[in-house]
């Protein structure tokens, strides 16, 4: 057996389809069922049933996959190892953000990180902070961009900005035009929100509630350009993180009004493992993303 082998495992039951698995593996099918074939003839035992139509692992496969994946995890970390003792930024890198960041940070930051880091090879993963969290547990990524949360708690964060948020509204509404609003304002209001799995969701929730805003129960935006659009279009109000407000106080049908009293905001933060030997590469690029982020 070897460590292309696991990979193969893993795959298999992170995809629970072999078509999809050895795509993921950049292999043929035929190749990815083999090499699962010959790994159970070397072991000795069934890794799954056979007699199904869709891929079941037998117990003894679901505890080898555990394992399988703890050896990758270590492999990584050797080779990270290796790779980071000099501390420089060469190399691949793997760095995960949520939708709600990666959009407005994203491009400020990349061109400068090339230009400072032209042997920095990028690899960048988009997707909500639980699938984040879980690929960063499981060593396929090194980094997250993110919003400080419960769920980031067991990893070593770096602060990179203090990002406040901005209340949207139509330029029809009473709001629109002035300067700030005191939260005690949005008092009985009902408050546009992401949908469940979005840690902004639960952030802004937090704010309006406490404010005595409730959510409108009738509409849940998958994405922050859904959230303005539905406000340009009068459908309501609600709260955007300042990375993605306009310069401008008034653009496209929406006006921004700052919150104040208290302010909202959210901790934007590099997250990664306490055992990771690239620590050093870690702070030169929040250091980097936090040049950016406050010039912006």
């Amino acid at each position: 057996m070897n460590i292309r082998d696991f990979e193969y495992l893993v795959a298999l039951a992170e995809h629970n389809h072999f078509r999809k698995a050895a795509e993921a593996c950049f292999v043929s099918q035929p190749t990815l069922s083999g090499q699962i074939r010959k790994l159970e003839d070397e072991l000795g035992t069934a890794l799954l049933e056979r007699n199904s139509r869709k891929v079941l692992f037998t117990e003894s496969g679901l505890q080898l996959v555990d394992q399988a994946k703890s050896i990758l995890s270590e492999v990584k970390m050797f080779k990270d190892m290796a790779s980071g003792q000099s501390g420089e930024m060469v190399g691949p890198m793997h760095i995960g953000f949520i939708p709600t960041v990666g959009p407005y940070v994203m491009p400020k930051i990349i061109p400068q990180l090339k230009e400072a880091y032209p042997d920095l090879e990028l690899f960048l993963h988009e997707a909500q902070t639980h699938e984040l969290v879980r690929s960063l547990q499981d060593g396929k990524l090194d980094c997250l961009i993110l919003a400080s949360v419960a769920e980031t708690a067991p990893f070593k964060e770096i602060d990179l900005y203090d990002e406040p948020m901005s209340l949207a509204v139509p330029c029809s509404h009473e709001w629109a035009g002035i300067d700030c609003l005191e939260a005690e304002q949005l008092n009985g209001k009902t408050v546009l929100m992401l949908g469940d799995g979005h840690c902004l969701r639960d952030q802004a929730l937090g704010y309006c509630f406490a404010a005595g805003a409730k959510e409108d129960e009738r509409f849940k935006a998958t994405s922050l350009e859904t959230l303005r659009n539905m406000v340009a279009a009068g459908a309501g109000i609600t709260l955007l993180p300042q990375l993605s407000v306009p310069s401008e106080s008034v653009k496209d049908g929406v006006c921004y009004v700052r919150n104040i009293d208290p302010q909202p905001s959210r901790k934007i933060v590099l997250a990664y493992r306490p055992g990771s030997p690239l620590r050093a590469r870690f702070e030169q690029l929040a250091e980097t993303v936090r040049e950016q982020l406050t010039a912006n």
